[in-house]
């Protein structure tokens, strides 16, 4: 069942208790990798596997994950070709109190996107524990998008 969570604003990127931040490099122009992340809401499932469905809504985003977990998201920041980030107002994730998502994009001298995307999550000390330990695997989930992500976004422009 899905359940309400504390909101949040762009600055618990900086302060949440638990930060999961990861960098990689898109081989796209930062416009190109924000338009995939922000306008492209329905084709995240095709890059970054973790993603079963996702689907735009009046605020941002519905969006499932593999294992069932569902969120409703509300985008807090939406700077095309910088920053996308959107907080998560509902999930059925147990133990989850707050939670925001932000990608920076910065441009690469010589071409493409350095992607930097933050997980920032708040909850007890179980949640706190889980989401250490599921570093290791998140990194490599978004090593994986990121690529899917370049890619795809190549194949777009031949």
């Amino acid at each position: 069942m899905a359940r309400k969570l504390r909101p949040v604003g762009l600055e618990f990127v900086e302060t949440a208790p638990i930060r999961l931040s990861f960098t990689a490099l898109v081989g796209a122009a930062p416009g190109e990798v924000y338009g995939a992340l922000a306008d492209e809401t329905e084709a995240w499932p095709a890059w970054f596997s973790a993603v079963t469905s996702a689907r735009p809504t009046a605020a941002g985003r519905e969006v499932r994950l593999k294992g069932g977990i569902r969120f409703d998201e509300t985008v807090v920041a939406a700077e095309p070709g910088v920053r996308y980030a959107y907080r998560i107002d509902t999930t059925n994730a147990p133990g989850v109190s707050a939670m925001l998502e932000e990608w920076l994009l910065t441009p690469v001298v010589g071409g493409g996107t350095r992607v930097r995307w933050t997980m920032a999550v708040d909850g007890p000390a179980g949640v706190r524990a889980a989401m250490r330990l599921a570093r290791p695997g998140v990194a490599s989930s978004f090593r994986s998008a990121a690529k899917r992500l370049g890619a795809r976004l190549a194949g777009a422009r031949l």
